[in-house]
């Protein structure tokens, strides 16, 4: 005869789901994460964009070095109407849009025997990159750039 206590024990269901110790040790986890992720990110942005201007006006001032060979002058703004930057003179239009949504580009102080290439920061450049600013560079190799060594 069986009596009550004679049940067979009972098996423990698996658990499903999370807690909310759980749950809310992963969101603080992601969360400091996320706060050295993202300034990082946005760093590296910065440098990435100002890079692609670097490289651009050495571009521009290697094609200034090729123009005065064969014209004995620099490129100016002058040298063709409507040239409000000088790069149409010196068949780079236009300029690449990694470089234009970040930097407006031109070519000033030309004479004869000078030039300063310069690359200046717009729109969401302008109001991150507040240490380096524009970067330039001139006939005689010269780079100037803001605050900071580490610009060029």
């Amino acid at each position: 005869m069986k009596t009550k206590h004679d049940k067979a024990p009972t098996t423990f269901q698996a658990q499903q789901g999370f807690t909310l110790i759980e749950l809310m040790v992963t969101v603080a986890i992601i969360g400091i994460i996320a706060s050295i992720a993202i300034p990082s990110y946005s760093s590296y942005i910065l440098k990435s964009n100002r890079s692609a201007a670097e490289s651009f006006i050495l571009g521009v001032a290697n094609k200034e070095e090729q123009y005065i060979l064969d014209a004995r002058q620099y490129a100016g703004i002058a040298a063709l109407p409507g040239d409000t930057t000088g790069l149409t003179t010196l068949s780079i239009a236009p300029v690449p849009p990694e470089v234009s949504r970040n930097y407006s580009i031109t070519i000033g102080g030309v004479t004869a025997t000078t030039y300063t290439v310069t690359a200046t920061p717009i729109g969401s450049q302008l109001v991150r990159d507040t240490l380096c600013g524009a970067v330039s560079i001139n006939q005689a190799g010269v780079k100037t750039a803001g605050a900071l060594s580490s610009c060029w």
